[in-house]
């Protein structure tokens, strides 16, 4: 082999993994910020990958993703949030975490954040309004706190003759429990029926808040759109199934997962859809003036194998207004 061919080969070998470093120097990061647990959130973490494909950008070729989950310690939130800031992401993206898009806020003003929660966004701080956000947030609210008094008139309509309903919540999530427990006893004194709440913000609370539950004697009980019980939705309708516990839930995960009955929007679309708005911000849109998406479409999913289990008989009523019903 000649010199020069020799030094033209060795010079292309270099220039490949330098030309590919610089390419993925340049390809924008997205910061994704969650209060939960990975394993719990592959297939909407997917629905997210999906969004953003749906723009035009697909993980690996012409984005990167930093992922940061507090494994349901919302206290590490905070300093996961200024870590995607210190590394200069391009977007920070907190589906289904009020608690990390709250972090996220608190670290910056000036980096694009979108979100997807159960609080009402504008009450929280998050946008000045809906259509017109004004800041640097904007996403999808699924109104999972304002469908409380739905959940609990569902339960009421399955189980007439129950008397003491509980509401499950984590008391490390205000911005969520506070106005979902209101709710909840409004809801509760317009039937006649005593709300008992529980807390839980740890796996090991969950076990011992069901003690309580049977303590209490509550006949059937609601959770509150939280990612601590979306991450824990095995240990939950184990526990329920155990204790036969009647409960209506927030997401159809449950319902697959055992759960008896669920209420709610599609998460896996709004994982999708905080996709696609992380996608047009790459594009170059701003998110003060992106409206916030807020759900069309509110599923009821029925496990009937469940009721069966637990010696409940659905209401044709219910049956007929059900989406899915699983077998």
């Amino acid at each position: 082999m000649r010199r020069r061919q020799f030094i033209t080969l060795l010079g292309g070998a270099v220039a490949s993994p330098l030309a590919a470093r610089a390419q993925q120097a340049t390809m924008p990061m997205i910061g994704f910020l969650h209060a939960g647990l990975p394993d719990s959130f592959v297939h909407l973490v997917a629905a997210f990958r999906k969004g953003l494909s749906q723009s035009g950008y697909v993980e690996g070729q012409n984005v990167t993703i930093e992922y940061r989950w507090a494994q349901n310690e919302n206290d590490r939130l905070p300093e996961l949030a200024a870590d995607l800031v210190r590394r200069r992401v391009a977007v920070i993206v907190t589906p289904a975490s009020t608690a990390a898009t709250l972090a996220a806020k608190g670290a910056t003003t000036t980096i694009p954040i979108v979100f997807e929660t159960g609080a009402d966004p504008v009450k929280i701080g998050l946008v000045a309004s809906l259509n017109r956000p004004g800041g640097n947030a904007t996403g999808v609210s699924d109104i999972g706190v304002e469908l409380g008094a739905k959940r609990l008139g569902l339960l009421h309509e399955l189980l007439p003759e129950a008397a003491r309903f509980a509401a499950l919540v984590n008391p490390n999530n205000p911005f969520i429990t506070e106005p979902f427990v209101a709710e909840m006893q409004t809801a509760g004194s317009a039937i006649g029926r005593q709300i008992e709440v529980v807390t839980a913000s740890t796996k090991s609370d969950i076990d011992a808040a069901f003690g309580t539950l049977v303590k209490e004697r509550a006949d059937a009980f609601l959770i509150s759109p939280d990612a601590l019980f979306v991450s824990r939705r095995v240990q939950l309708v184990t526990l329920a199934a155990r204790h036969v516990l009647p409960a209506l839930y927030h997401r159809r995960e449950f319902a697959e997962a055992g759960g008896l009955m669920s209420y709610g929007s599609k998460l896996a679309d709004q994982f999708r859809q905080t996709g696609v708005y992380v996608g047009r911000i790459l594009k170059g849109e701003k998110p003060a003036e992106m409206p916030v998406q807020l759900p069309i479409k509110f599923e009821l999913v029925i496990n009937l194998q469940t009721a069966k289990t637990f010696g409940i008989t659905i209401p044709t009523t219910l049956l007929a207004r059900a989406d899915e019903v699983i077998e």
